[in-house]
């Protein structure tokens, strides 16, 4: 893929974003609206996308590629839980902020964002990484992550086996389901009934355009100036989004992987923080200062590093 077909994709990833701009300017999506969108596209169509990207045919990755992206993914979040313990150090961050760059180094918009964008910019069989990334991002969220995100609170031992329980049930949402489905029916090539595969198809293309319109929403509705002024963010940016998956792609292309995994890593290693971990936080009662900010400046400033960071993968690898 050349240097102007990236751009066009992600100038369209953009005018996407600013036609959700707009639509919160002019009042027609509202916060309530914008909650109920969100649903629909975390529960529903992001999902439906992800089989329905099984079920197109355009993937043409084996059995072989699905082995490797599961190893490349453990690699992944084993090499982010080991840079979260130093990111916060290293940036200076007070010990009781740490644990949120903790969960903003491992815990990135790898699906609401990365998965339509893999969708608009990378090679189909790209899709079969960001799956199986998917999937470890739920599995380790909801042990590893509400794990760090209470290392700040003292709970008793009776509420052990509750958040244990909390922890399963979260687990088992409707898009680690969708998503281990969709393995097994890539890896058993199973054909669905066309009406099936036609409706989750239609439902999956609606991820896009829906998700990109909400990005656009919340970046409006925050104070994008004042959160800019943080230099802690832009510090971490320049690590976590620039640096790392610089480096990610590089030490890919030593080892000789193909440029299909190499591409997809790229893009899962750049992506900007993601909303679970500010939606549990939230839920316990934290100031979420830290990571709303965080989430702001990283979305708006991924529409360009992302951007970068692909065309250079692509002509490094041409």
């Amino acid at each position: 893929m050349g240097f102007f077909v990236i751009l066009q994709q992600m100038g369209m990833i953009c005018i996407l974003v600013a036609i959700g701009i707009g639509l919160q300017k002019k009042g027609v999506v509202d916060s309530v609206t914008s909650r109920k969108i969100s649903a629909i596209v975390v529960d529903v169509c992001n999902p439906a996308l992800i089989m329905s990207s099984i079920l197109s045919g355009d993937i043409t990755a084996g059995h072989r590629d699905l082995i490797l992206a599961v190893i490349l993914g453990a690699v992944l979040f084993f090499v982010l839980v080991l840079l979260a313990f130093i990111m916060p150090r290293i940036l200076r961050i007070d010990p009781e902020k740490r644990r949120f760059y903790h969960l903003m180094t491992v815990y990135t918009n790898i699906g609401f964002l990365g998965i339509p964008v893999a969708k608009a910019a990378l090679p189909p069989n790209a899709l079969i990484y960001i799956i199986v990334v998917n999937v470890f991002y739920s599995l380790l969220f909801y042990t590893h992550g509400l794990a760090v995100l209470r290392s700040g609170k003292k709970s008793g031992a009776e509420n052990g086996t509750e958040n244990i329980r909390t922890s399963m049930r979260n687990v088992l949402n409707i898009g680690t389901i969708m998503a281990v489905l969709s393995i097994i029916v890539f890896w058993y090539n199973i054909k669905l009934p066309p009406i099936i595969a036609n409706t989750v198809s239609y439902v999956g293309n609606a991820t896009v355009f829906l998700s990109m319109v909400l990005l656009g929403v919340s970046i409006a509705r925050s104070n994008l100036g004042k959160c800019m002024r943080n230099i802690r963010i832009w510090f971490f940016i320049l690590i976590r989004m620039v640096i790392f998956p610089v480096a990610v792609v590089l030490l890919m292309r030593f080892l000789k992987f193909d440029s299909t995994a190499t591409l997809a890593m790229c893009l899962l290693s750049a992506m900007p923080v993601g909303n679970l971990p500010l939606i549990q936080a939230e839920k316990m009662g934290e100031d979420t200062t830290t990571l709303s900010s965080a989430i702001v400046v990283t979305t708006a400033v991924s529409m360009v590093t992302v951007t970068l960071l692909l065309v250079f993968t692509y002509n490094i690898l041409s």
